[in-house]
């Protein structure tokens, strides 16, 4: 190939678990499984931090979440004295945009930003979504055409195509509406297996759909232009399902992603590849591919050798470890306060340490379990625990958890049986926390050295109907979920 700097699409869905060419019967996504077939498909891709902003940020940064002060909070601040590589791009010559969500949600103004961190905003383009449902009326793919179309020349682009699907909220019944059917649903083992649940995955599975069928309509227009091939696309997520013990929860599907590549020649076909990478290490790659500097503090590496081999499996031995991290959600425990959580995942085990076991990890009872989207299978939960027909599925989703736990993900992948206690993996587990705590000792994380708190004390920017304040002055009113 060539030593030509790539266009750049890089595509983000909102909440999003499935992609059917990792063998998701739910979902039909033909167009990420083309970019997978054509290129690359990454069978162990992990966020950072399992919400939004704080995931995106690691993406734009490529740093820990730990690292990045106000931003590794959700509804924080984003300060611009962090690096980030659509900015760096736009340095180097490269025409930068957005469509759908950029980074969010959150505060980039007060961080010193002029724009949002992922580019210039192109918006303007609407259509009428379908009847009866929640998507976005933003013409997602009209917008990248008129982005392309203020190119200068032949000038390279980086285009960040972030859509708000599966994002909720839905139109209940969008996907038995569009012809999806209750029996081929297979339900998570820490969710009942009900129709409401059914149908609510149906709906998530349909705003997924639709997410593919816009990634399909820009790469139809590469292709007609001739500049497909010369485009390095990348299409992933930012965090797990918004569903109960998923979304903003520590759990492998959580932070277990889809992320497929396609570049052409550049990027052999066919190919899957095993390697644990993490989102710290799609900034330098995408910099490392534009043939730009790529920033001594990032904490991530360029995947650019793997995505240009012509190997499967495991290329590189050394991506055996990836790390992540929590502090403040969404605001709703005693005193507004995070669920401060670090974690290791290796080839096979998942370690996870709650540092403050005694909080709720998913918000409060009292204000409603801020930190779990609203959705009929929430509801169901509550209910059911409500009327005494089981407390396994709410206990599963919003008990308090022990300080430490331990999960063999090849044998347990929807980490149901906790091994923290089992004596037979207690070197195990002296060994996987003797190694995080390393990590983050050497990565400056304020956890670490007794100075976490500090996460507590950053502006939170989203609105507090539901926080702890608001219902200890009486304003707080239980929602119905």
């Amino acid at each position: 190939m060539e030593n030509k700097r790539p266009h750049i699409l890089f595509a983000i869905a909102d909440d999003a678990s499935h992609m059917s060419a990792y063998g998701h019967a739910l979902v039909h996504t033909p167009h990420f499984d083309r970019v997978a077939a054509e290129g690359v498909l990454f069978s162990h891709a992990f966020t950072t931090n399992p919400k939004c902003a704080p995931s995106r940020a690691s993406i734009l940064t490529g740093r820990h979440t730990w690292e990045l002060e106000e931003a590794c909070n959700h509804f924080g601040v984003f300060s611009s004295q962090f690096k980030v590589f659509p900015d760096l791009l736009e340095q180097s010559g490269y025409h930068v945009g957005y469509t759908g969500k950029g980074w969010g949600p959150g505060d980039w103004q007060s961080g010193g930003f002029t724009r949002n961190p992922a580019g210039k905003e192109y918006n303007e383009c609407v259509l009428v979504p379908p009847e009866q449902t929640h998507i976005s009326p933003k013409d997602y793919a009209a917008n990248f055409r008129q982005f392309l179309d203020e190119r200068e020349g032949s000038q390279p682009f980086c285009f960040w195509y972030g859509g708000h699907e599966p994002h909720r909220s839905y139109a209940k019944g969008e996907g038995l509406r569009a012809g999806k059917r209750l029996e081929d649903v297979v339900v998570p083992v820490y969710l009942p297996d009900d129709d409401i649940v059914k149908s609510d995955l149906l709906d998530y599975a349909y705003e997924i759909e639709w997410f593919d069928t816009q990634l399909g309509q820009m790469l139809s227009h590469l292709e007609a232009i001739g500049e497909l091939e010369d485009t390095l696309v990348i299409v992933t997520s930012d965090n797990g399902m918004p569903f109960p013990r998923v979304k903003g929860q520590m759990y492998e599907d959580d932070f277990k992603l889809p992320l497929a590549v396609r570049w052409g020649a550049g990027a052999p076909s066919a190919r899957i590849v095993d390697d644990l990478v993490s989102f710290i290490d799609l900034a330098p790659t995408i910099l490392d591919a534009a043939q730009c500097h790529i920033p001594e503090e990032m904490s991530g590496g360029s995947l650019l050798r793997i995505v240009q081999s012509r190997e499967s499996g495991q290329i590189d031995p050394s991506r055996n470890r990836i790390f992540m991290g929590k502090e403040r959600h969404d605001v709703g425990t005693e005193g507004d306060v995070g669920y401060p959580v670090r974690c290791i995942r290796t080839e096979q085990y998942l370690y996870v340490h709650n540092f403050k076991p005694e909080l709720w990890p998913a918000g409060n009872p009292e204000t409603g379990f801020t930190n779990v989207d609203g959705s009929p299978t929430k509801t169901l939960l509550i209910e059911q625990h409500e009327s005494g027909e089981t407390d396994y599925y709410y206990d599963l989703a919003f008990g308090k958890r022990p300080q430490e736990e331990l999960f063999d993900i090849r044998q347990d992948p929807a980490c149901m049986n906790n091994l923290a206690d089992d004596p037979a993996f207690h070197e195990l587990k002296l060994g996987l926390w003797a190694e995080l705590r390393e990590l983050l000792e050497r990565t400056g994380d304020p956890r670490i050295f007794g100075k976490g708190d500090v996460f507590d004390t950053y502006a939170y920017v989203g609105h507090d109907t539901h926080s702890w304040k608001a219902y200890v002055e009486g304003y707080f009113e239980k929602q119905n979920y």
